[in-house]
């Protein structure tokens, strides 16, 4: 991001517009070169560039870039593949912005509500810094500070990739995007309320209570604000940090299943999932359970939709092509021919083939790491040649989630039976006994409607 003082003023956001719209600007006119014209380009060079673009602004469009990413052909292969490696880790803001920043917050005197508050950060995100202090009864507190200006920041983040998005899709018909930018836009609106977030964190404390090897932060409601989220403070060591010390099988897969259920027993038991399953958002504690961290990315779907998820499985599973045509239009898809079928249903046996094979197995067998990117090519041909598929915007988290919890996985090195895993939260599925569930889970968390 830029300075604080560039943040609240309308020269900070055209600056910020030029520095993003010519990365974005840059990609439109080299793809149009060698698709229009046959000019050939090195994307792969340019993707490098924009990723250095985006990692230096600190804000929401560096997320964006990450979500797109696991989003098959939502942009070309050389800029998915760098853009992936996006990490929210850009430098922090000095303790000037911060004394500034927590006194617009909590008032004045906000130093003297603490014990201790340290001055350097812990992490620094997209959206916000993190800050590790102690309050006067001793507890622990991570207080994450959102930077100046976001909403302002956000918008004209948002405008580049509408922008971008709609370029693209002129060039490339295979997948429409309008329902992907809207359900972007509004994810990443609500990810700017923190106190929206502590709902979400009291939320999930409530769905994983049963879940010793999933641990979630309390929010400290006397300490947050809309702008500045404090929560009790987890020990854990980064997950990519433990698995640079290659450690034993068996703690592998106890981290696996500990993800699996901290992801989809919201899901499958009450409708939710959370959106940014990347492994930022993720600690190891010495026991080999895990921390879960970052609840602004979440989605709350109707249990009609969680039973289509479960009629495709049992669809593709059982080679029953028009099950699955019938769960698609439950998700919300649209005009599907027979083509668009088949390419579909390309994509959904290469998620769920996992889930359907009852044996210890890793989450995917082959050494190729380009394996899933030649299945989302093979799904995007046959979508373009069919004329293009709409999205709907329920899907769009589902799919991301679905990819990059596949990723951790897959990084894990994880050998686990998916299958039996998937069977025991489905057991039993009935949308009506959700439907309470889910109503009365969100009514105690305090979890406002959406949008």
């Amino acid at each position: 991001m830029a300075s604080e003082s560039e943040g609240g003023s309308l020269f900070g956001e055209i600056r910020r517009f030029a520095r993003t719209s010519g990365a974005v600007g840059g990609i439109a006119a080299r793809v149009a070169g060698e698709r229009v014209f046959g000019i050939r380009t090195d994307r792969a060079a340019h993707a490098e560039d924009l990723k250095a673009v985006l990692g230096g602004l600190k804000g929401p469009l560096m997320k964006v870039a990450q979500f797109l990413s696991t989003v098959p052909d939502a942009l070309p292969a050389e800029y998915a593949e760098e853009l992936a490696q996006l990490q929210s880790n850009a430098p922090a803001m000095g303790w000037g912005f911060v004394r500034r920043r927590m006194a617009a917050e909590l008032g004045a005197g906000w130093e003297q509500r603490f014990a201790s508050f340290g001055r350097e950060a812990a992490a620094a995100a997209s959206l916000g810094q993190v800050h590790r202090a102690r309050l006067p009864d001793g507890r622990d507190v991570a207080c994450k500070l959102q930077y100046p200006d976001m909403p302002s920041t956000v918008d004209a983040d948002l405008r580049q990739l509408r922008l971008a998005m709609a370029l693209y899709h002129r060039m490339d018909n295979a997948i429409q995007h309008e329902e992907i930018y809207k359900e972007l836009a509004e994810r990443l609106r609500e990810e700017l309320d923190y106190q929206r977030e502590a709902a979400q964190m009291r939320l999930y404390r409530l769905m994983l209570a049963d879940e010793a090897d999933a641990h979630v932060p309390e929010p400290i409601a006397e300490f947050s604000t809309r702008r500045l989220l404090t929560m009790t403070w987890l020990d854990g060591r980064p997950l990519m940090a433990r698995l640079a010390e290659n450690p034993p099988q068996e703690e592998r897969n106890r981290i696996a299943r500990a993800l699996f259920r901290a992801w989809y027993v919201p899901f499958y038991r009450y409708g939710v999932i959370h959106g940014d399953p990347h492994l930022g958002n993720y600690q190891v504690r010495p026991d080999g359970s895990v921390n879960l961290l970052d609840f602004g990315a979440i989605r709350v779907f109707p249990p009609r939709f969680v039973g289509g998820v479960i009629a495709l499985y049992e669809a593709v599973r059982d080679g029953n092509e028009a099950g699955t045509r019938a769960a698609y239009e439950t998700w919300g898809f649209t005009d599907l021919t027979d083509e668009k079928l088949e390419a579909l249903n390309t994509w959904a046996r290469f998620l769920y083939q996992p889930l359907i094979e009852d044996r210890v197995r890793r989450i995917q067998e082959t050494d190729d790491t380009q394996f899933g990117r030649a299945v989302a090519e093979k799904v995007h041909k046959g979508l373009q040649k069919a004329g293009g598929v709409k999205p709907p915007r329920e899907f769009v988290l589902m799919d991301r989630s679905a990819i990059g919890l596949g990723g951790v996985f897959l990084r894990l090195g994880a050998e686990l039976n998916w299958s039996q895993l998937f069977r025991e939260l489905i057991e039993g599925f009935d949308e009506t006994a959700m439907a309470a569930r889910q109503q009365a889970a969100l009514a105690e968390a305090g979890v406002p409607p959406a949008g």
